[in-house]
């Protein structure tokens, strides 16, 4: 996986070489450069949506719950481990469920109110992405990005049906039968958790106010990530209006989304902002400068993300992966 994995970010960051040498690296260096201390700006914003995201994630479980500062944390967290580490997309998630875990919420919530705010966070996406189709055909510009948009809205597509479809698949009894090998084989006691599981995500889809007020801030979050675009842009001296920025940022993370298995998206996401601003007449030193913006608040954010999660875990990035002693410190029901 590891290996896969290397292999992955070699390829991506070869194809973001690639283009910004096609396109003219001094070109891209000295639009890039014009963003000076308004990279702070950015990282303002993303830290906004971060923290906005811990509401969305605490307004799905009951009371009592640990407070919003906590969830903010650990959402900063477990954005920090997806940008940052050599881990799976969602590998910072289950690291998050495990901390929340730990303020005294049982594993099966825990881990069923991740799942939950995934789901809420890939529908509302897909909205979003909907709205950028809407914009760009207004717009008259189509084209090759259909294709690439397509395809990203296929692969997030599914989490509309996980509402209706993840309580009824944890009914089956296979998954007890399939949970009871994998732990078997790996020792990580974890993964026996199905029925609380089970239980957590029942109840949290039974709690309707919360799923809803979820969906909102969520729907929300995204527009706010808009700022990012807008304000980057005029950074970069070349200021668009609002609706061409939510265009190219809903359409961005679609075809961010077709790259899944290139971390983070490297080269994938610079070739689709090239694409995208293209259709708005932007340049593309502009467009490569434009996606590099957005990787500032990744790393602006995410170091000190990482630095928290180490100062509420205190055993850093191993603690991630099962050791032979881990049965015994687990509860038997959590992740």
């Amino acid at each position: 996986m590891k290996t896969a994995a290397g292999l992955g970010l070699l390829l991506g960051l070869t194809l973001f070489a690639a283009l910004t040498l096609y396109e003219g690296a001094e070109d891209v260096a000295h639009a890039f450069a014009s963003i000076g201390f308004g990279a702070l700006g950015l990282a303002v914003i993303r830290l906004g949506q971060t923290f906005l995201s811990g509401f969305a994630w605490r307004a799905l479980l009951a009371r009592p719950r640990p407070a919003p500062w906590m969830f903010c944390k650990l959402r900063w967290v477990r954005e920090s481990i997806n940008s940052l580490l050599p881990v799976a997309q969602v590998g910072g998630d289950l690291l998050g469920a495990r901390l929340l875990r730990n303020q005294g919420v049982t594993g099966g919530v825990a881990a069923a109110s991740v799942i939950v705010d995934l789901l809420a966070q890939t529908v509302t996406q897909v909205v979003f992405t909907v709205i950028g189709v809407i914009l760009l055909f207004h717009s008259g510009a189509q084209g090759e990005l259909s294709y690439a948009v397509g395809f990203g809205l296929l692969i997030m597509a599914p989490a509309l049906a996980g509402f209706w479809l993840a309580p009824r698949l944890l009914k089956m009894s296979w998954l007890d039968r399939l949970a009871e090998s994998v732990e078997n084989r790996t020792g990580w006691a974890s993964l026996g958790g199905l029925p609380a599981l089970r239980a957590g995500l029942d109840g949290i889809l039974r709690r309707r106010s919360g799923l809803a007020a979820a969906l909102c801030i969520h729907m929300a979050i995204w527009f706010v990530g808009v700022l990012e675009i807008w304000i980057g842009l005029s950074l970069l001296g070349d200021p668009r209006s609002f609706a061409t920025a939510v265009t190219i940022e809903s359409l961005g993370h679609a075809v961010k989304a077709a790259g899944f298995l290139i971390p983070g998206a490297w080269g994938v996401q610079e070739g689709g902002f090239i694409a995208l601003c293209a259709a708005f007449g932007i340049g593309s030193p502009t467009a490569i400068a434009l996606s590099l913006a957005k990787r500032i608040p990744d790393f602006l954010c995410g170091a000190p993300g990482l630095w928290v999660w180490r100062r509420m875990e205190g055993s850093g990035f191993l603690a991630f992966f099962p050791r032979g002693d881990l049965s015994a410190k687990e509860e038997p029901h959590g992740l």
